[in-house]
């Protein structure tokens, strides 16, 4: 089971039914009724967003009798946290560099008393 997320990997979040399951499996497991239940979507069509975030290292799951039981895999939700984390303090740095930088002085803008620099003249100007 994959736990570093890649481009492809990342794009499982970017559907809408999987944001919702992962949302209510932070909240606490679920069986595929409890979610299907609780989200506009079939039971079958939620067996196969799991299996996607599954596939995806994103959720385990575990057999309790007759039911299966989903849950977050703290390992995915970690891998995918280390990525957000990498990324926000990489943007950070990035800002802190810019914002450290000596800033410039404007040029100053001719004012009435003082003659504009000429321009080149093109063949239409003549």
């Amino acid at each position: 089971m994959s736990t570093n997320l890649s481009d492809d990997e990342w794009s499982v979040l970017g559907d809408r039914t999987r944001r919702a399951i992962v949302e209510r499996l932070a909240e606490r497991p679920s069986a595929v009724g409890e979610l299907a239940d609780a989200l506009p979507v079939t039971r079958p069509a939620v067996s196969q967003h799991l299996k996607v975030l599954k596939d995806a290292g994103l959720v385990t799951e575990q057999a309790a009798g007759t039911r299966r039981i989903y849950r977050l895999n703290p390992m995915g939700v970690a891998a995918l946290r280390d990525q957000l984390d990498t990324f926000w303090n990489r943007a950070l740095a990035g800002y802190a560099d810019i914002a450290e930088q000596p800033t410039q002085q404007p040029t100053q803008q001719p004012t009435e008393d003082q003659p504009r620099p000429a321009t080149p003249s093109t063949e239409e100007d003549s």
